[in-house]
């Protein structure tokens, strides 16, 4: 079965000037655990998957989101979320729409260490070559938990074209290839031993564009985590910009 993502395979430590929009979502049990991962997109808002919140809607109050962080409960400060806007067409990650939105509670102080990540250009197709990175506190392979004292890890993943993924997917499943299973809504990436896995849910995929940092994509399912012929699949963002600038300012 096709698993929700959490963790990075084949990385190394981020290093600490790096990816100040990444976020760690924490949901109550009798601490307050990393569930997912998520980045900040505006001030006041955080870009998640739909299957870290949602689809039944929970309070607000049972989450909580840690700032950009270099090692996972060792300088928390929990910031509190008012609102959870699940994508209405959500259901299951392989369905798509598997995105949601978290209103913080309060406005963050932008500096060098904490920065909203770019929402990409509607037009952008992030095509094979583009350079790549997913960034998390996930899993370090399949049922391998990262062991503490849990560094944010990045790894360089390739773009792997949609219908060449569908293929890939197609293999050994017999859904019959007329039903596609990497949807439009969808993007992959990452190769043998290089990928996202349980854990890093909601976390960002970036690419550089130009010379700018975009977020192309949020971590959402796949088979396995970094293996032969099965990419990572993230919810495409360009897919969802309407719906996401709904709710989201867009910079001035």
């Amino acid at each position: 079965p096709a698993e929700q993502r959490v963790g990075i395979v084949g990385g190394q430590e981020a290093s600490r000037s790096k990816w100040p929009w990444q976020v760690s979502l924490r949901s109550k049990s009798n601490y307050w655990k990393h569930i997912c991962g998520g980045s900040l997109i505006h001030p006041q808002w955080v870009l998640t998957a739909a299957h870290c919140v949602g689809p039944n809607i929970r309070s607000p109050e049972r989450f909580r989101v840690q700032l950009r962080e270099q090692h996972l409960y060792y300088e928390d400060q929990l910031l509190p979320v008012n609102r959870i806007i699940v994508h209405p067409n959500y259901y299951l990650a392989q369905t798509g729409a598997d995105i949601a939105l978290l209103k913080l509670k309060d406005a963050v102080n932008v500096s060098t260490h904490v920065q909203p990540i770019s929402l990409p250009p509607a037009a952008e197709t992030f095509p094979t070559g583009t350079s790549c990175w997913v960034t998390g506190w996930g899993y370090i392979n399949n049922s391998v938990p990262l062991p503490p004292p849990y560094p944010l890890k990045e790894v360089k993943v390739p773009i792997v074209e949609n219908s060449l993924c569908d293929q890939k997917y197609h293999a050994g499943l017999y859904t019959g290839d007329n039903i596609r299973i990497v949807r439009d809504d969808m993007l992959c990436a990452g190769s043998t031993g290089k990928d996202s896995c349980q854990g890093d849910s909601g976390g960002p995929l970036v690419c550089q564009v130009k010379g700018a940092w975009l977020q192309a994509g949020v971590v959402s399912w796949g088979k396995g985590c970094a293996k032969p012929n099965y990419p990572g699949i993230y919810t495409r963002v360009t897919y969802y910009l309407g719906w996401i600038h709904r709710y989201v300012p867009k910079k001035s």
